[in-house]
């Protein structure tokens, strides 16, 4: 067997390293290791432990040694926004905030007064998303401007890891594309937006296309793990690198990544930055090859791992989905989008609370929360189904439902009673697939992309 390669999948809640290989047609993979993720309060902050997610990949690099399979290549991919500011020395000033952290409240009223929302979608074609890097960088700007003019590079959560392992310190297209900071048309940076909000153009790269080789590892990093191996960019972005692994055949199709996020869209050729499309608040995401990921970012699973957390051990997925079921439906209905549920203490008093406010019933009991949120999931990804169509003026028959969220057998089956489409379920580990479908072609090398 071989050659292997090695994708890194790292979500908001855990961290994954899979190896795949070739065998005539068909790519199989290996999990070789698996590590938990999460922010945790730091100075009364949200905040990424870095340092802890770097050590669990060098285990996963020892762990293909030992098993006798070193890949030939490697890439890692993450959730979107998130960044780290490098000083001159080479290392970050400060730590990996998470997006659900509150400091950029407020911050979507700061950056109209720099540039009206029509404008800045015309140029960005991104959705308005409370937690973007654009509104990130703006509270930095606010909070603490030094790390600003201390700072000599911009990287993202991936580009920042791929960095550690390589010395090379580049910005990757699918990823640069959730920072609302990208042109849409130019797919480089906005350097005129860039001017207008006083953010540094020397933190920022031109950035590299999916399947760039960066170079081997750091060879103190190749001497600790026992190999080398080159590292190649993949769809940097989790969701890039699932819509990859979506099975369809046809031109036309509809995509659902389905995990703590959820995001639904159609893959496009040109990115569509019109009016009517930031009023249904859709966005243009980079994808593979030069797509444009025409998509919404829905809540997702988020609510339901909340929900399961809040209730203690002896609540399994399963279990949630068996009392939500016989539960039947609730009669509230959720906006699941709601900012609320962003990131509550409690996300039973959070539903509780939307439908005091909204005045509706109450949900009580484990199988009733869990009950409006998954029928709040359905009832959204419906109307977001809708608008897509009408938008595109593509009438597309089928649904492909890959990530985590797929093995939800009730929840597949409410998103195909609510949009009326074919749900076809599966891969369910969508982005490792795509990460190596992107490291294991030929690589490009980075001075030429």
């Amino acid at each position: 067997m071989g050659p292997y390669y090695l994708a890194v999948d790292i979500g908001a809640s855990s961290g994954k390293m899979v190896l795949g290989w070739r065998e005539g047609e068909a790519l199989r993979t290996q999990e070789v290791h698996r590590f938990p993720n999460g922010a945790s309060l730091k100075n009364g902050r949200l905040c990424w432990d870095m340092e802890g997610i770097f050590r669990e990949i060098i285990a996963g690099l020892r762990r293909c040694g030992e098993l006798g399979k070193p890949p030939a290549s490697m890439g890692i991919d993450t959730w979107g926004v998130d960044f780290l500011l490098l000083g001159k020395d080479g290392l970050p000033l400060d730590e990996a905030v998470s997006y659900r952290d509150k400091r950029t409240e407020g911050m979507d009223a700061l950056l109209d007064a720099i540039i009206p929302q029509r404008e800045l979608y015309a140029r960005t074609g991104i959705q308005k998303q409370i937690f973007n890097t654009i509104y990130q960088l703006l509270a930095v700007q606010r909070e603490t401007p030094r790390l600003l003019q201390q700072a000599e590079r911009f990287l993202t959560v991936p580009d920042y890891l791929h960095y550690r392992l390589t010395g090379r310190a580049e910005n990757e297209y699918t990823i640069a594309t959730t920072t609302q900071l990208i042109h849409a048309e130019t797919r480089t940076w906005d350097w005129e937006l860039l001017e207008r909000l006083g953010l540094p153009a020397r933190l920022f790269r031109d950035p590299l296309p999916p399947g760039t080789a960066l170079g081997p590892l750091l060879p103190r990093l190749a001497e600790e793990v026992g190999f080398s191996c080159q590292v190649v960019l993949p769809a940097s972005h989790d969701t890039a690198s699932a819509v990859l692994a979506v099975p369809a055949r046809e031109k036309n199709f509809l995509f659902l990544s389905s995990g703590t996020w959820s995001l639904l869209g159609m893959v496009r050729q040109e990115p569509d930055c019109s009016e009517a499309s930031r009023l249904a608040n859709v966005t243009n995401e980079g994808g593979f090859g030069g797509t444009i990921r025409y998509l919404k970012n829905i809540m997702g699973l988020w609510m339901l791992q909340s929900l399961k957390k809040e209730l203690g051990e002896e609540y399994t997925f399963p279990r949630l989905s068996r009392e939500a079921e016989a539960a039947g439906r609730f009669p509230a209905a959720l906006d699941v989008d709601d900012r609320s549920f962003l990131a509550p203490e409690s996300m039973a008093g959070a539903v509780r609370s939307y439908c005091r406010r909204t005045g509706q019933p109450v949900p009580e009991t484990p199988g009733e929360l869990a009950s409006c949120i998954y029928h709040g999931l359905a009832a959204r990804y419906a109307q977001v189904v809708q608008e897509l169509e009408a938008l595109t003026n593509i009438r597309c028959p089928r649904l492909y439902l890959v990530g985590g969220g797929c093995r939800d057998g009730y929840l597949n089956r409410l998103t195909a009673q609510s949009t009326g489409k074919e749900v076809l379920a599966g891969p369910a580990e969508a982005t490792a697939i795509g990460n190596l479908l992107a490291i294991s072609g030929p690589p490009r090398p980075a001075e030429y992309a």
